[in-house]
């Protein structure tokens, strides 16, 4: 495979993982508003999952924007079958009691899932210089957005 096809398939993968933060994101959001007493007392997490919904759109686009730019195909949709999605579903799962520790949890899971795929990512030999530039900014966002909801989960007890 030549640089720019290894390329175009890592920014891909990329771009379904953002995709896939988004619908997890979502997720959570409706967790919050179907809680008893909707989205009272969380305010703040409703506008931080907003936040985090937004720039994994445009973390999406930024990378679709460069896989058209080496002149590939951008992916659309989101993993069906890959490791995130499965994580933000276990978020349902987990979403019982779908109380605010349960809540960041499950989105910490789909935080560290995030980095993996990001880390692994830039394990690639073969991506373009441009490219890696771009990777390398999204997953320090990244880090910084899962750091807050893992300190926000560790805040919230239990």
């Amino acid at each position: 495979m030549d640089t720019t096809t290894a390329s175009v398939s890592t920014l891909n993968e990329l771009v379904l993982i953002n995709n896939d933060r988004v619908a997890g994101y979502e997720k959570a959001l409706e967790e919050l508003k179907s809680k008893s007493e909707g989205s009272v007392g969380n305010e703040d997490l409703t506008a931080l999952f907003m936040g985090y919904a937004a720039d994994s759109r445009r973390m999406s686009t930024e990378l679709a924007d460069q896989v058209r730019s080496e002149g590939g195909e951008a992916e659309e949709g989101t993993m069906v079958s890959g490791k995130l999605f499965r994580a933000w579903m276990d978020v349902k799962a987990l979403f019982t009691g779908k109380d605010r520790h349960a809540i960041l949890a499950s989105c910490e899971t789909g935080e560290d899932a995030a980095q993996r795929a990001y880390q692994s990512a830039l394990g690639e030999d073969e991506l373009t210089p441009s490219a890696r530039e771009i990777i390398v900014r999204q997953q320090a966002d990244l880090k910084r957005a899962h750091d807050l909801v893992r300190d926000l989960r560790d805040a919230s007890g239990q």
